[in-house]
């Protein structure tokens, strides 16, 4: 099988999951088409044939990029913040930096759509949402070993709550278009794992 050319084509590529990517966050999977794309790179709708046979297969690529992006991300917070509480805190920075650009988590908005998507689609879907769960619960066990955070039950379950409050908060400030919203909602969550330190008693 011959192989694509490097270059122009690549960044074709690489531009058109850019915009695809945009409509998507901004108007849902199902909200636009190959020909929304193709306007505004200003190609014909044959370019997008050429890097993606349809649609399903440019909505898988969307997200499996956007996943290896965001794992790139925890990853930078794994070397850079040692301390368990930081972690979550600079993991619900990764949101709100998002909503300061505008932009929204796509795999949130993709999953309100979950039920129409290809199969393809919610498998890397709900792969992205149990990828950040098992990063989660790494950070919660490291935070209760290090008496930073407490949680009942188990660290899964904490770890769930935590993408649901994160992701529905985000869902909420955006009708408000108000990112102070969101970083509200997520101190509260966040401030409701953080295990306080008893006040040492004054010496008489």
């Amino acid at each position: 099988m011959a192989r694509r050319p490097k270059g122009p084509v690549s960044d074709t590529r690489g531009r058109i999951l850019d915009v695809a990517e945009g409509l998507a966050q901004h108007r849902g999977f199902n909200g636009f088409s190959y020909a929304d794309i193709a306007g505004e790179m200003g190609i014909t709708t044959a370019s997008l044939h050429y890097h993606f046979a349809g649609k399903a297969e440019l909505g898988r690529s969307l997200i499996e990029r956007y996943a290896e992006r965001f794992a790139q991300k925890l990853e930078e917070i794994d070397a850079t913040s040692p301390d368990a509480r930081a972690r979550l805190e600079a993991y619900a920075g990764l949101y709100a930096a998002l909503l300061e650009q505008g932009r929204f988590c796509l795999c949130g908005v993709l999953a309100a759509e979950y039920e129409t998507l290809p199969k393809p689609m919610r498998d890397a879907v709900t792969g992205f949402f149990d990828k950040n769960e098992v990063w989660l619960i790494q950070v919660l066990e490291l935070g209760k070993a290090q008496g930073a955070l407490q949680f009942s039950g188990a660290a899964a379950d904490a770890a769930r709550m935590i993408v649901a409050g994160l992701e529905g908060a985000m869902l909420v400030a955006r009708p408000y278009g108000e990112v102070a919203r969101f970083k509200a909602a997520a101190v509260q969550l966040l401030a409701g794992l953080a295990r306080t330190v008893p006040a040492q008693p004054q010496a008489g």
